[in-house]
């Protein structure tokens, strides 16, 4: 079992960046994917990017692929999304979940974090 903390979200103009951080607790395995989503209101939850935690595999969502960046801090249990040339419709709250292996659901949920993009 892992727990799972997101933070670094906030507001920001259109153009700017932000980056996520969501710290992993517990024993994560070398087969756990680690992936943020995010929800805007009204809207179903949608993916935005994945990162295996023993190999950095990565995948992205079509909307930010060349704007966001997963990547994982080993030395401190941490994966960042680094959010760049920020659109008004990337205002979502934004989750860090977490699965056992690519064929399972994700199962464990972060508590989430605000990202608000003015034009």
């Amino acid at each position: 079992q892992v727990e799972l903390v997101e933070s670094g979200g906030g507001s920001v103009q259109a153009g700017g960046s932000l980056r996520l951080s969501c710290v992993v607790s517990g024993r994560p395995r070398s087969s756990y994917d680690i992936g943020w989503f995010r929800q805007a209101p009204g809207k179903e939850r949608e993916f935005v990017a994945r990162i295996r935690w023993n190999g950095g595999i990565t995948a992205y969502g079509d909307s930010v692929k060349g704007r966001f960046t997963i990547s994982r801090d080993n030395g401190k249990n941490t994966v960042n999304l680094q959010m760049n040339s920020l659109k008004p419709e990337d205002t979502a709250v934004y989750y860090c979940a977490a699965r056992i292996a690519q064929n399972r659901p994700y199962e464990y949920w972060g508590q989430g974090t605000q990202v608000t993009v003015s034009s």
